[in-house]
């Protein structure tokens, strides 16, 4: 007898899916390819100061690295590209749990898992991971205690639209984080000019 397919309904639902039925529910390994990347020897100058971006896990929304690594460095050693648009998971570090997507091609290091969906929208893992982020916390980083893994990663269960309400989900939230960003901004410049007067204002 096969197994019955797991469902799951998510309790706000744009009104041209309400009739679409419920969502499967599948392992992210199921729906996904997963990789993690290593560090060249740094006894090894020559692996060192090149042109390739060595993102490490406090690194994965950044636009920018603080190290880069050779051609050599990369192929002698675990370290992996990953391209723009890759769903980035910091697996142990002081940013256990984060998620991101990738701003840069870059080679990745053994504390950071490349999450690249099959299928389906890589912004719509994105965002169902950051969802997840404080339940992946408490269960596995207790006190934080314990380290993530790709293990652990792959087997969290997700429920899995069809792509069009994938892509409708993550369009609607990456229109929010736009105005976040925006919005943040303009807070910034609001501060800034605030000094800039107080600088004046007073003697």
């Amino acid at each position: 007898m096969p197994e019955k397919k797991k469902t799951a309904t998510p309790r706000l639902r744009f009104p041209e899916f309400r009739d679409a039925g419920p969502w499967e529910v599948k392992r992210l390994g199921e729906v996904c390819e997963t990789f993690s990347g290593g560090t060249p020897p740094t006894n090894r100058q020559e692996y060192y100061d090149g042109d390739i971006p060595f993102i490490r896990s406090a690194e994965i929304d950044s636009q920018e690295t603080e190290l880069f690594i050779t051609e050599d460095g990369l192929i002698n050693s675990a370290a992996k590209m990953v391209q723009g648009g890759d769903v980035l998971f910091a697996l142990y570090g002081a940013n256990s749990g984060d998620v991101a997507i990738s701003k840069m091609i870059g080679a990745i290091n053994q504390a950071v898992l490349c999450i690249r969906p099959q299928k389906d929208n890589q912004k719509f893992i994105y965002y169902f991971l950051l969802s997840r982020k404080s339940w992946i916390v408490a269960k596995y980083l207790q006190g934080g205690q314990g380290n993530l893994s790709a293990e652990i990663v792959k087997s969290i269960m997700a429920g899995i639209p069809s792509l069009p309400e994938q892509q409708k989900i993550a369009d609607c939230l990456t229109s929010l984080d736009d105005l976040i960003r925006a919005e943040g901004e303009r807070l910034e410049a609001l501060k800034d000019h605030k000094k800039g007067l107080m600088q004046q204002l007073f003697p």
